[in-house]
């Protein structure tokens, strides 16, 4: 099983990639944003490798780092989401804002993804909302743990969610007004739509 490679970069295509080894060219499918940090041919380049076998042919497909490819093998847990799909999330979003979209519940920042509708999203959603929470990720990874609204009891957490949908009717995703209220939450006394909306929006940079 390949589990990386590393040699030069003999083609860049605009979803794959061609990494040649000891002689060897091995043809790696990946997402965009793989794709952007490669390099340039003839540049020696590392990426991780996941392998899978089929009746018929060997499919390579690279990471640039460990992050990504976890986050790939956790979306293709989601029934419906296949390779295609899942490179297509990760060309779309980062593993960060991933997180967060599920434990946001917003469904939206998912379908930005080419061929992502709105109930594949929502089936990432329901069937990942438990695993990302504990996702270890960098600081979408604080943001996601925030799922679990900070303790205070049903009214903070009640504050929390009409904070949340203020910041959503003022034009803003749902992920973004999440994270930041939640964050806002868990660092200050603030426990009240009152208190919590205009924190937000200085956070939010209104």
């Amino acid at each position: 099983m390949i589990a990386s490679l590393t040699g030069t970069l003999v083609h860049l295509g605009s979803h794959d990639f061609m990494i040649r080894v000891a002689g060897v060219g091995y043809h790696v499918q990946a997402s965009s944003r793989c794709l952007a940090r490669l390099g340039q041919q003839g540049d020696e380049v590392t990426v991780l490798i996941d392998t899978q076998i089929r009746d018929d042919r060997i499919v390579l497909t690279g990471f640039a780092d460990a992050t990504v490819k976890d986050t790939y093998a956790l979306l293709q847990t989601v029934q419906g989401v296949g390779t295609k799909a899942a490179l297509s999330i990760l060309s779309a979003l980062s593993p960060d804002d991933i997180i967060l979209a599920i434990s946001a519940g917003d469904k939206a920042m998912i379908t930005r993804a080419d061929g992502v509708g709105p109930k594949l999203a929502q089936r990432i959603i329901n069937e990942l909302a438990d695993k990302a929470a504990g996702f270890s990720l960098g600081q979408g990874a604080t943001l996601a743990s925030g799922d679990t609204p900070p303790e205070g009891g049903a009214a903070k957490n009640s504050a929390i969610g009409e904070a949340v949908s203020a910041l959503v009717n003022l034009g803003h995703g749902r992920a973004e007004a999440h994270a930041a209220v939640v964050r806002i939450a868990a660092e200050s006394k603030a426990d009240s739509v009152e208190t919590l909306l205009p924190l937000a929006l200085k956070e939010m940079g209104r």
